[in-house]
């Protein structure tokens, strides 16, 4: 039995039941869950997902609102420029593909926000094409199982690609479902620092855990600080924009972080980044909120 194969009858047992996998999701179903996974938990995720999904079940539906319901509709799920990559998408997809999610990989890699992973996933999860689609859990699976090593590098190389494309069965059917298994074993069984061993389909064969060589001491990586970073700033100025009902003075917005340079300093990035819109320089709204004439620089 191939490690593909091992891979899909674990899969066929443990899989979760998350809903951008039922039959009935459409391919901006699945785009839309891409995103949103991107460095974010599937436990938040999920009812995200369903209430954009209700929301804008189209990317056509997406693309008729303002990029700033997007950037309402994320909440606090973090990283809010994918929320504009999502809207920046959508309207893509509507003015070069008549509203309709491409099923061609290089169209998928065109398309605004879209890169190497989320192409391929969306082809391979959506449309069922046999291609190497490779994230941290699938890297850690490979290096783990073939080539014996504790953990992979920090981001996907050409090297990685290759290595789980040779993995993949010719039946192409049979190789997208053998991406999301691997995809799925990293994720719950194969994990970093807490690997489930004696629960893995690749027990008897894999290389790294028959050589016996031990995780690295410590985190493979280490986590991200939010408390008192720019990103917590700048999550506390959108939260006040959010749900704002029209501008929002510059006073109002002073209120969120006593650090005087390090409030600007988030502020001047939520205006690079295109997710604020300064009125003049004392008022701010969020992207898509104002009119074109009354948009000023920071």
């Amino acid at each position: 039995m191939t490690l593909a194969d091992a891979a899909i009858a674990w899969y066929d047992t443990n899989a979760r039941d998350l809903p951008w996998r039922q039959p009935s999701t459409t391919p901006w179903g699945v785009l839309v869950s891409e995103v949103m996974l991107q460095q974010t938990p599937v436990v938040r995720v999920e009812p995200a997902w369903r209430s954009w999904m209700t929301r804008w079940p189209t990317p056509a539906a997406l693309a008729a609102d303002p990029p700033s319901e997007a950037i309402r509709m994320w909440g606090r799920l973090g990283y809010p420029r994918r929320a504009m990559r999502l809207h920046a998408c959508a309207v893509a997809i509507v003015e070069r593909h008549g509203g309709r999610v491409p099923d061609d990989l290089d169209q998928l890699l065109a398309l605004p926000g879209v890169g190497t992973y989320t192409g391929r996933a969306v082809a391979t999860f959506a449309y069922g094409q046999r291609h190497p689609v490779v994230d941290t859990n699938v890297r850690r699976v490979v290096s783990r199982a073939v080539e014996g090593k504790p953990d992979a590098g920090p981001a996907t190389t050409a090297a990685d690609l290759t290595a789980m494309e040779a993995l993949l069965p010719f039946d192409v059917p049979t190789a997208a479902r053998a991406s999301i298994a691997f995809m799925e074993l990293g994720a719950i069984v194969c994990t970093a620092r807490s690997p489930k061993c004696s629960e893995c389909p690749f027990h008897d064969v894999c290389a790294w855990r028959l050589s016996g060589t031990p995780l690295p001491d410590g985190p493979s990586r280490k986590p991200q600080r939010y408390a008192g970073t720019d990103r917590q700033v700048r999550g506390l100025i959108l939260e006040v924009l959010r749900h704002a009902t029209g501008p929002v003075p510059r006073q109002r917005l002073d209120l969120v972080w006593t650090d005087e340079v390090q409030r600007t300093r988030a502020l001047s990035g939520l205006v690079e980044d295109g997710l604020v819109e300064p009125l003049g320089s004392d008022d701010f709204v969020l992207a898509g909120d104002a009119p074109q004439t009354e948009v000023q620089q920071l």
